[in-house]
């Protein structure tokens, strides 16, 4: 009884003396937590092969776990940005990775949804990474427009931040954004947009009329390979580059559930959501298609983004594959943050998360 006494004693000194001293004890934390947060290199852990994580799974409908279109891909580590929708420098960060490792934005076509980021992603990569170098976003015909449109936005919030902060910070010759266009590819035709260190990044036309131009973009690096759709109808152009690729990044927009959605707007008598909704049927690839895509082109693994509509109740990923993972078994739908590693000189496919935490 009385070493049970003692102990309760000692417990309780213990905790009125971390009572008391709370507030160290949580600065202490904060400022290791801080510590380990700023001075991560993530990636420094990554392994020589190609990375492919999705800093925004989804499309201009808003979701719980897809983010606008972007997706991030690692080469030797040198951090590329394929589209630049709303959020995804917020996942890129909460990933791990930090807006001053980006060599470049690669855009596949102008739509609000691919490059409303853009602008805050620019800002990020000049005041957190020290460049002198505005950031380079690589781009069909019209790339120019857009670029030249952010750096407008953003004069006044550059000259802001250079007063403020001065050339350590942000250096006025790193600030904006800077344009590289390039001829958007013929049927049948891949342009090399990059080719340094053993990476290499091309360009295919895709089908997303009435937009042009609109491109999809595959990344070949040390033995391994992967392909970015972009938004496409079922393209054969597609099939072709996307031959034997170990992995494959296809849009998937499912008619099934948006015609549904469709059904309950004329209903509900909003004419414009339904005509919305009847409208983007014919310039999307469905889950089916893109499965089809995969198998005939024999690639290692399909990964769906653009996600339309959003999955946000159980059952419904199911309504939208209707029956694509009968066609292309090897497949995962995508949301924020699904990673993989593709292992240089190696056969490999190997899923690193499975989303964000």
């Amino acid at each position: 009884m009385k070493r049970a006494a003692v102990l309760l004693i000692v417990v309780a000194v213990i905790a009125i003396l971390g009572y008391l001293q709370r507030d160290s004890i949580v600065t202490g934390l904060a400022m290791r937590g801080i510590e380990a947060r700023m001075g991560a290199d993530y990636l420094a852990t990554h392994e020589d092969g190609l990375h492919l994580t999705l800093c925004g799974a989804g499309s201009p409908l808003a979701a719980p776990n897809a983010s606008g279109p972007c997706v991030a891909v690692v080469a030797g580590q040198r951090l590329f940005i394929v589209d630049s929708g709303s959020n995804g420098r917020i996942i890129l960060q909460r990933i791990g990775y930090q807006p001053g490792d980006i060599q470049a934005v690669l855009l596949t076509h102008f739509h609000s949804d691919h490059i409303d980021g853009l602008g805050n992603m620019g800002v990020a990569r000049w005041a957190g990474g020290e460049f002198t170098d505005p950031l380079p976003v690589y781009g069909p015909e019209g790339v120019d427009s857009v670029v030249n449109g952010f750096n407008d936005a953003y004069s006044q919030d550059v000259v802001y931040r250079h007063e403020h902060h001065g050339d350590l910070v942000a250096p006025l010759a790193g600030a904006g954004l800077t344009a590289i266009p390039f001829k958007t590819p013929a049927i049948g035709e891949l342009i090399k947009v990059y080719d340094e260190a053993g990476l290499t990044i091309e360009a295919l036309a895709v089908s997303h009329a009435p937009v042009e131009p609109a491109v999809g973009y595959r990344f070949s690096y040390k033995g391994r390979s992967l392909l970015i759709s972009g938004d496409t109808v079922k393209s054969a152009n597609v099939q072709r580059f996307a031959e034997g690729v170990d992995l494959l990044v296809h849009e998937g927009l499912a008619p099934n559930m948006v015609t549904m959605m469709e059904q309950v707007a004329t209903k509900l008598g909003n004419k414009s959501t339904a005509k919305v909704l009847y409208d983007i049927r014919d310039y999307h690839t469905s889950p089916v298609e893109a499965a089809e895509i995969a198998r005939d082109a024999g690639v290692g693994h399909l990964l769906y983004y653009h996600i339309v509509p959003p999955i946000i109740f159980p059952g419904q990923e199911a309504l939208f594959l209707n029956g694509a993972e009968d066609i292309f078994p090897d497949y995962t739908v995508g949301q924020d943050g699904v990673a993989f590693f593709l292992p240089a000189n190696s056969d490999k496919i190997i899923q690193t998360k499975e989303g964000l935490k």
